[in-house]
């Protein structure tokens, strides 16, 4: 497995690759990884010959209030597990490099960045967007890798290389979930051990919901929102900063069951917000 931190060696590598026909699967990450990123490296492996996989701390999706600094970082740890996996190269550029003194371009996706997290996290998805474009161009993959637990932001890459003509395939890949249905994810790491006993009734929360929808319960989208507020608020420990129903190709109100949703929640246990979503499918009238 190699480690490359220069841009350009890395730019340098994707064009040799290419020219010796290889395809490149590519897994854009922030580090700290744990299974939901290594599995995402498995799907790569099935579509390409090499997989890349990088990891930065990208500073523009976080607001002025969040966690950037706080952050998990293991990047020795993370290198390892990718070795382990079979990941062939790791992209490890310096921030410096990707947004130097003078860098004022930035990629918006305009719709699908106000609803859910949008709403709450001003100027998140203008870095998501930007950074994974930045990438796109660095590495230039013919397949990249997402995981679905942030649904919004799959949405917002598919959109993005439609919009700007990506030669790149998008490929989602469903949550990957603790024994007790806990979405994993680096944020897990901030839990104590109680906030994370309490953590896992919000998983369980959409689960219940998607189980009574599939069973014909309930007769209008607002009933599934109030289903999972009251559920979650039984527990003191968790704050729910959104529960949302919406479209599940473009984030949109929905007023029946005509089309496939998105049940789709952030909440705060303790100070770690965490992030999580179920699919209901459209009923048949």
């Amino acid at each position: 497995m190699r480690i490359i931190k220069s841009i350009n060696e890395m730019q340098r590598m994707s064009l040799k690759m290419k020219r010796e026909g290889k395809s490149i699967g590519f897994v854009p990450t922030m580090g700290f990884l744990h299974e939901g990123h290594l599995r995402l490296v498995d799907y790569a492996k099935r579509y390409a010959d090499v997989v890349v996989v990088s990891i930065f701390v990208n500073p523009t999706q976080f607001g002025p209030k969040e966690d950037l600094n706080r952050y998990p970082r293991d990047i020795e740890g993370d290198c390892k597990k990718l070795k382990s996996r079979g990941a062939d190269i790791v992209f490890i550029p310096h921030t410096k490099d990707v947004y130097p003194e003078d860098f004022q371009t930035y990629v918006e996706v305009f719709e699908l960045e106000k609803p859910l997290c949008g709403r709450f996290r001003p100027g998140h998805f203008r870095g998501v967007a930007t950074i994974v474009a930045k990438l796109f161009n660095i590495v230039m993959p013919d397949y990249a890798i997402f995981g679905k637990k942030d649904y919004q932001q799959f949405l917002l890459i598919k959109q993005m290389v439609r919009d700007l003509n990506f030669p790149v395939k998008i490929i989602g890949v469903e949550t990957v979930r603790e024994e007790d249905m806990l979405a994993m994810s680096s944020r897990n790491s901030y839990l104590s051990k109680e906030e994370r006993e309490v953590a896992r009734h919000f998983a369980e929360s959409l689960y219940l919901a998607q189980r009574v929808y599939n069973e014909g319960g309930f007769k209008r989208p607002v009933d599934v929102v109030r289903y999972v507020e009251r559920y979650l608020s039984k527990f003191k420990g968790i704050k729910v900063q959104y529960v949302e129903l919406l479209d599940a190709l473009r984030l949109k109100e929905v007023r029946d069951f005509s089309q496939d949703m998105v049940l789709a929640s952030a909440v705060f246990v303790g100070s770690t917000r965490l992030i999580d979503n179920r699919v209901l499918h459209k009923r048949c009238r």
